[in-house]
């Protein structure tokens, strides 16, 4: 009985630290935003390297290492559902071609690109009935 009891205990150690190392891996390479019309993973040490659009994003982040960037774009302007989302703080905004980028920091995302003297890890470009989000900056066109 006594070893029955050993084997069972350390069958549950054993459940219990795949359980943990599952739930790791699924933050780890979980999409930082809800899926959006189109979806992009930036590639390579300058997060622009290469930039690919995906429709599974966490199957992607899982099967390649390099992943240095996020990007989702929605329908709409979504930019102050992103803000308290993302618990971000506005640092400053640009506008050109009636597209206005918004510049942020929020404290539930990983590390940002310095600009204008400031750590930025969220963008969020809002124009033409649309948004989109990248983290830590949107690559590509708008």
């Amino acid at each position: 009985m006594r070893a029955f009891l050993k084997a069972v205990k350390a069958g549950c150690v054993l459940l219990s630290a795949l359980l943990c190392a599952a739930f790791a891996m699924l933050l780890l390479y979980s999409p930082v935003f809800e899926e959006g019309e189109a979806y992009e993973l930036y590639f390579g040490a300058s997060s622009s390297s290469e930039i690919a659009s995906t429709h599974s994003p966490f199957l992607d982040k899982l099967l390649r290492q390099d992943v240095a960037g996020e990007s989702v774009r929605y329908s709409g302007n979504c930019y102050e559902a992103l803000k308290a989302r993302f618990c971000a703080e506005l640092l400053f905004t640009e506008g050109a071609a009636g597209v206005t980028s918004y510049y942020l920091y929020s404290p539930l995302l990983g590390e940002g690109v310095l600009l204008d003297g400031r750590v930025v890890n969220l963008q969020i470009a809002v124009g033409s009935g649309q948004t989109a989000a990248g983290t830590p900056l949107i690559f590509g066109g708008f």
